[in-house]
């Protein structure tokens, strides 16, 4: 496929295998040679602005797509105020200086304006007024009804402007969502509807909704799948600004003392010595799976995996999930009660809110309140699919086997490891019951990461912050839980880590006490 480009003054075809645009944007940059850091915006030859979504329909027909960055709108925000100010001195008729998209889009994207639209659809359409007085009894509005009027809303959209609308329409109705619901804006997101409609990836309920429409309707092929790189996370690098770190031979003789030494005080200074060497083999792929080697004590003493974290973040960041926890734990019980309820569901409301499961023994068999809220936190934010097939989607319940396993204290726990398949981290609880731990561990590569935490949720703590420390990427299966936590609790990358809408809304419920 042949598409003809300009950039800056030059003109050149650029030659893609299929219509995908993130593909297109990479060919555009090795053909003009444009650096990787700079971000781009694609144009047709009339300044509307194309969208990944819009980019297969329109590659196929005679247009010149026109490839801006931060120094040609820089150039040609120039070129406009130099014509600006010659149109102003020949007439006085031009009240706007601003390019004409420029000028509709901010008028389009006025927020009493957006609310009003929202509010007229929805009393329109069958149901809407329900979904309002739902939010006027209850200062929310339920996952059904947030699809339902989702549903409502790209229908009024693809009904007014056909199957691809533009992309300021779409902000527009995310900003008239938040703006009629104010409940549902995310309060750590830049605009706060990005879990409505964020045009910078693409994604969020509307923008999922239009492609549904889209693929039930569509003429020519959807692009292909990409994969999104994350700006934050565990696996980010991160600036060490600790003082006093051993290099070279002081370095191997710290490491070659902590192997043969027991005094913990010894163990922790020499690890935090060792820091910013810890880090550099984490962080190389070529190295990274030695470091429980290199650092052994790392398995056998308690406590080293929380002080690597506080060194990362500071111990403020550290103990957050701790210190607010309480006031989350509430809330996410209230918002998993809403779910469809199953048998195992049930049984992690009652052991969450501490009422008796049934008998003595049956109570035994549940985790305790703080591990059943976590565990309602993944039902909550369930696994999504790896990919578009929805052969790789599992349930919440199996994902729990993901998180955490219990092991009974009588049997052998090299057994329990020689027989583990499973490839990321989890906890495993040894104890006579669920209800009675006596040990809690971070399995990893067949071994044990022995946690200085006595309850589950410090356990959890210790477990998350195990990947910082040690750079390993989430399991997909638990992903969302885990950016949740991060962004939401910890306040770690809040800007730059990709969320799932589903993310974006349940912590603007949470934060916003509906």
């Amino acid at each position: 496929m042949i598409v003809k480009v300009q950039y800056l003054n030059q003109k050149k075809y650029v030659k893609i295998g299929e219509a995908c645009f993130q593909m297109f944007i990479t060919e555009v940059r090795e053909k003009f040679s444009i650096n990787k850091d700079k971000t781009l915006k694609v144009t047709d030859d009339g300044g509307v602005e194309v969208d990944e979504d819009v980019f297969p329909e329109l590659v196929t027909k005679d247009v010149c797509l026109l490839i801006h960055d931060e120094e040609s709108t820089a150039q040609t925000s120039s070129l406009t105020d130099t014509v600006s100010m010659s149109s102003r001195e020949s007439s006085e008729s031009h009240e706007c200086t601003l390019p004409k998209r420029a000028c509709m889009e901010k008028e389009v994207l006025q927020s009493p304006s957006a609310r009003d639209l929202i509010k007229k659809v929805l009393l329109e359409k069958p149901g809407g007024v329900a979904i309002l007085k739902e939010y006027e009894n209850t200062g929310g509005i339920s996952d059904s009804s947030r699809r339902q009027m989702v549903n409502m809303l790209a229908a009024h959209m693809t009904e007014t402007e056909g199957r691809i609308p533009q992309r300021v329409t779409k902000e527009k109705y995310a900003l008239g969502i938040i703006s009629l619901f104010p409940a549902l804006k995310d309060p750590l997101s830049k605009k706060g509807y990005e879990h409505f409609y964020d045009a910078q990836g693409g994604s969020g309920f509307l923008a999922w909704r239009l492609k549904t429409i889209q693929r039930k309707t569509k003429l020519f092929p959807m692009p292909c799948s990409t994969t999104v790189e994350t700006g934050g996370g565990p696996t980010l690098v991160r600036n060490i600004n600790e003082e006093h770190q051993l290099q070279d031979g002081p370095c191997k003789e710290a490491l070659s003392l902590m192997t043969h030494t027991n005094d913990q005080e010894t163990i922790f200074q020499k690890m935090r010595e060792t820091f910013e060497y810890r880090q550099k083999l984490v962080h190389d792929p070529e190295s990274s799976a030695t470091v429980l080697s290199v650092f052994p004590r790392l398995l056998d003493t308690k406590g080293l995996i929380l002080q690597d974290f506080s060194l990362l973040f500071g111990p403020e960041i550290s103990a957050k999930l701790l210190e607010r926890w309480p006031s989350f734990k509430p809330k996410l019980i209230k918002e998993a009660s809403a779910l469809v309820t199953t048998a195992y569901l049930e049984q992690l409301l009652k052991s969450a809110k501490e009422e008796q499961v049934g008998s003595s023994e049956e109570s035994l068999e549940g985790w305790d309140s703080d591990m059943s809220t976590l565990l309602l936190l993944l039902h909550i934010l369930s696994p999504q699919p790896a990919g578009r097939k929805k052969t790789n989607k599992i349930s919440a319940r199996q994902a729990v086997d993901h998180l955490i396993d219990f092991h009974k204290s009588c049997r052998s726990l090299e057994e329990h490891l020689e027989t583990d398949e499973r490839q990321q981290p989890y906890l495993l609880a040894s104890g006579t019951s669920r209800r009675a731990i006596d040990n809690f561990y971070i399995v990893m590569d067949k071994k044990l990461i022995s946690c200085q935490g006595r309850t589950s949720l410090a356990a959890f703590d210790e477990l998350f912050k195990v990947h910082f420390v040690l750079s390993l990427n989430y399991d997909e299966a638990l992903r969302s839980m885990y950016t949740f936590i991060q962004t939401t609790v910890y306040g770690i990358d809040v800007g730059t880590t990709k969320e799932t809408p589903k993310v974006k809304e349940l912590r603007a419920k949470l934060l916003n006490d509906v």
